[in-house]
């Protein structure tokens, strides 16, 4: 699949990070946004991200300057070998953007959704033909965080996801495999446990918001970003392995498990994180905090690439 011209749908947060790392990869790309300024504010954001695609040695062959906006997304999908869908996450939104693109694709294109909570069998009535339509969820921002969940279904072609696959990889990205549908596929459902017990810790009185955000960024978190959490457990338990380990910490997990909390976001529950994490901050704004949060993820990209 010759996949030197892509087309982005969708120009806010996911689609400007999208389109710079295909700039990045030496591939053109067309983007639809109904936004008036949105030309202004995707060029902004590229230009903002591309000294961390230099950095990562990952614009060698790029240029923002082949970047172009399109007056509607039928046009912008003319001629593209893949086009990586953002639109907002209501189905009707979805559906929408389906219709009017789905007679201007090429035969051959291949159409991902960014979609994060939306399943692909929720979005798939949206097309006549869903066959080259599959799953390809990025991390926030994807021109920085290696992970894309791909997901096809019983509708998809044949050698559909393992072609998505192909083209996040020719792009330096991870991909996994999503076998089963599930409301917010793989790592958001990680994140979502993680999240609701340190909810719970700060809701109960254990700890701060800030503590619980240490906890994790000077505690598991950097084991978190070398394995993953079942493979570290095997190396916990020595020669061992994770046999040794289960065999060991059954009754304690199980006794941590049972008494996990069970939260929700109410008013109150939101305040109290809000009021947390503006103590957390410092008085940095959000822009200031994003910032360098990407220093911090393109030191930790630099420093274990090639260790894999």
């Amino acid at each position: 699949m010759d996949t030197q011209h892509t087309a982005c749908l969708g120009g806010g947060v996911i689609g400007a990070s999208w389109a710079a790392l295909f700039l990045a990869s030496g591939r053109s790309v067309a983007m639809y946004d109904p936004d008036p300024d949105v030309e202004k504010k995707v060029r902004a954001y590229i230009e903002a991200a591309w000294p961390a695609l230099v950095d990562l040695g990952l614009a060698e062959r790029g240029t923002p300057e082949a970047l172009s906006f399109s007056p509607s997304a039928a046009r912008a999908v003319e001629g593209a070998a893949f086009v990586q869908e953002n639109v907002p996450e209501r189905l009707e939104i979805k559906h929408a953007i389906f219709a009017q693109i789905e007679s201007s694709l090429d035969p051959d294109a291949i159409v991902a959704s960014s979609a994060s909570g939306l399943t692909l069998g929720q979005m798939q009535p949206g097309w006549r033909d869903p066959a080259r339509f599959v799953l390809g969820h990025p991390f926030n921002p994807p021109h920085l965080i290696p992970l894309v969940e791909v997901l096809g279904n019983d509708k998809t072609a044949d050698g559909v996801v393992e072609a998505a696959q192909r083209f996040y990889e020719s792009l330096g990205k991870t991909t996994i495999r999503v076998n089963k549908e599930v409301p917010g596929h793989v790592a958001n459902r990680l994140q979502a446990a993680i999240w609701r017990e340190a909810i719970h810790l700060v809701t109960s009185g254990v700890a701060s918001v800030e503590d619980v955000d240490k906890a994790v960024w000077a505690g598991p978190g950097l084991r978190w970003a070398a394995m993953g959490p079942t493979m570290l457990f095997n190396l916990g338990a020595g020669e061992g392995g994770l046999r040794a380990f289960c065999d060991h910490f059954t009754q304690t997990f199980n006794g941590w498990w049972d008494d996990m909390g069970e939260v929700y976001l109410s008013e109150g529950v939101t305040r109290q994180l809000v009021d947390g994490v503006q103590a957390e901050a410092q008085g940095k704004t959000p822009a200031e905090l994003s910032q360098q949060r990407d220093a911090l993820i393109v030191a930790l990209q630099k420093s274990i690439s090639g260790m894999r």
